[in-house]
């Protein structure tokens, strides 16, 4: 195991990868204690999540305690891939019950919007809105150390094992900020993203935490959703879904600057998320 580990360790080292994670069953934690491995959070019974560095999220944690406030907390997790006013009706609603609403940002590069871009427009369509905290969500949060099946077609209990521990892990960080409660919109045409749902329903409460899912907005008997802004700019008929974009998306999206991103989505061979 410490020649495996080591040769792996060497490779990821190689590509630029110093920070590696891994996950193992919850009776072989204390092999990789031994070859320089972290618990961060655990899935007790099922999995533990790891990482080679002694204080990686306990260093995450302090700079999340650094944005605390006082008062009724909250967060929302979100991709914005790319924001929409479906995105604009969730933030505010929560951002209207709570003192302070923290943002997180899916910062992983997994989509044809770049995490650059999509911060962008989640910024400037949220700029109004002075109790949102805006985060990005890093390697901690709905990624691929944490959430691989978020990205992934995989099995349904793969998704399920991934979304509690991802969900271990964000227990921690909702401590750290003084959070009550999680808001998520909810989800009829994602499969992960419904089986995600359904895991903070059950979990979040055990963590003391309230979940809130908020009905999707619908505009013109339409539901609005990334995907479909998505599949319209896919098909070159961004006008179809630009009733569900606000004014800073669209403008974004109808600018040369937008080219790039606009071709990226139009060479995929699947618009919508699985």
């Amino acid at each position: 195991m410490n020649q495996v580990v080591s040769h792996l360790l060497e490779k990821q080292m190689e590509r630029g990868n110093s920070h590696v994670f891994l996950y193992t069953k919850a009776k072989n934690d204390r092999i990789f204690r031994d070859l320089g491995f972290y618990e961060i959070a655990r899935v007790e019974g099922e999995l533990v999540f790891m990482e080679n560095r002694r204080d990686g999220f306990a260093r995450y944690l302090k700079k999340l305690e650094k944005t605390r406030r006082e008062g009724k907390s909250a967060a929302v997790v979100m991709n914005a891939n790319p924001f929409t006013l479906g995105h604009r009706h969730l933030i505010e609603h929560a951002a209207a019950e709570n003192d302070a609403l923290h943002l997180f940002l899916l910062s992983e590069e997994a989509g044809p919007i770049p995490f650059s871009v999509r911060r962008k427009l989640v910024r400037e369509g949220t700029a109004d809105l002075d109790n949102v905290i805006l985060h990005d969500s890093g390697p901690y949060i709905i990624s691929s150390a944490t959430f691989p099946s978020y990205f992934l077609r995989d099995e349904d209990a793969a998704i399920l094992a991934h979304a509690k521990l991802d969900l271990a892990v964000f227990g921690k960080i909702a401590a750290a900020l003084g959070l009550t409660a999680r808001y998520a919109g909810e989800e009829k045409s994602s499969h992960v993203t419904a089986l995600y749902n359904e895991t903070m329903a059950a979990e979040l409460p055990k963590l003391g935490l309230a979940f809130r899912p908020i009905p999707r907005l619908a505009i013109r008997g339409e539901t609005v959703s990334a995907s479909s802004v998505r599949q319209a700019i896919h098909d070159g008929q961004l006008e179809k879904a630009a009733f569900m974009l606000p004014e800073s998306s669209l403008r974004y999206f109808e600018s040369e600057e937008a080219a790039p991103v606009i071709a990226a989505i139009r060479a995929m061979d699947e618009a919508r998320h699985f």
